[in-house]
């Protein structure tokens, strides 16, 4: 008779400090010599994680009011131009804004230094009004000082990303870092057999109001990412080849760690911020540890070309094949190199472990699952 587990059974044995957990990573090398009848016996929960460059995150924070008040109409901190139109003293840093005047500093660096309990300058401008006379402030903040501060991120950990290489004569600078002439490198993304998207395609455990790791606290998934694309195509073992689909994820900036949240800056693209999320996966039935077991020579990607323009395709490669250090492209050798940490991912995937295994941690059951059919519309030129 085939094994089902629920929530409130292995959350049970949680709270008793029972419950059987292991990192994704131990759980595909189990499968190697275990059956996933065998695993879901075994097993209660697998720590998933991933630590890489994730563009669309930023936090919003209140200021608190002045004496007199001031509606901020433009606002800066440090320099960086943050958004204005929420309400009075309400604002949202982008991670990658940037300060024009110091183009490597931006709004990645902006909510590290609050984590990490820096002051910063705010500086605002308003055209005064009878409710808020104030026209312009300029002085000091921390997180000690506003109100409320909270990482809100439209669109992070990537279920699967491309990898980026460059045909053509000339150096390329992106978002997957420098990309050298000629095809003599080649950088990937995510953390393979530990990222939390490869190991539930399908969405069964992860939803809405997930309990999740985030920058070194606790945090929620909180809608589908932008660009959730469910349309991708999948290998035979059921992995999208490609970006597909992401999360939105929220929590508590005040409570959160530089260790997990970092500012990065990319030669002649750009600002991000490097985030830190762990997913534990329940083990509920043979089908999630059939998933749960995926290895990384089971992990599919394209590589594309970024020296092109619409960046074709130029074949597939496998993780197992990126992380030797060498993959093959159109007949050539090809060096590798991650834009993600898999070092930090496995870090946050053993700590999230070690709370599971205190009872620390428990899991929350999504209250609405994500949509199953989505694709993505494109922008067209208009004459």
């Amino acid at each position: 008779m085939a094994i089902k587990k629920s929530y409130e059974e292995i959350n049970g044995k949680i709270k008793k400090g029972k419950a059987v957990v292991f990192t994704a990573e131990e759980v595909s090398a189990m499968s190697k010599e275990l059956s996933p009848s065998e695993i879901v016996k075994k097993v209660d929960v697998v720590t998933t994680a991933t630590f890489g460059a994730m563009c669309s995150s930023g936090a919003f924070i209140n200021f608190g009011h002045a004496n007199p008040p001031i509606r901020m109409e433009r606002i800066r901190l440090n320099g960086v131009p943050v958004y204005e139109g929420l309400a009075a003293v309400d604002t949202y840093v982008g991670a990658t804004a940037c300060n024009p005047d110091n183009p490597q500093y931006g709004g990645a660096h902006v909510i590290q230094d609050l984590v990490e309990g820096k002051e910063l300058e705010l500086e605002a401008w308003g055209k005064g009004t009878d409710c808020y006379p104030r026209k312009h402030i300029k002085t000091k903040i921390s997180k000690e000082t506003v109100n409320e501060m909270f990482l809100f991120n439209p669109r992070n950990a990537y279920q699967n990303y491309n990898v980026a290489v460059n045909s053509t004569e000339k150096i390329k600078y992106t978002y997957m870092g420098s990309l050298l002439p000629n095809m003599r490198n080649a950088t990937y993304s995510t953390s393979g057999e530990l990222s939390p998207l490869l190991n539930d395609p399908d969405f069964r455990t992860i939803g809405l109001g997930t309990r999740i790791f985030l920058g070194g606290t606790e945090g929620f998934v909180s809608w589908p990412g932008t660009q959730f694309n469910t349309s991708k195509p999948k290998n035979e073992h059921g992995v999208p080849m490609s970006n597909a689909a992401t999360i939105a994820v929220i929590g508590d900036l005040k409570q959160m760690s530089s260790e997990y949240l970092q500012a990065a800056y990319y030669e002649k693209y750009g600002i991000s911020l490097f985030v830190g999320i762990g997913v534990p996966v329940p083990v509920l039935d043979e089908d999630m540890a059939q998933r749960l077991s995926i290895r990384n020579e089971q992990i599919e990607t394209m590589v594309l070309d970024y020296g092109k323009e619409g960046t074709p395709a130029l074949g597939r490669v496998n993780y197992e094949q990126l992380r030797s250090g060498f993959i093959k492209v159109k007949g050539k050798k090809v060096r590798t190199a991650p834009v993600a940490s898999l070092a930090k991912a496995r870090k946050i995937a053993d700590l999230l472990k070690e709370q599971v295994q205190k009872g620390e941690f428990e899991l929350q059951q999504p209250v609405k699952m994500f949509p199953s059919n989505t694709s993505l519309n494109g922008l067209k030129e208009v004459e």
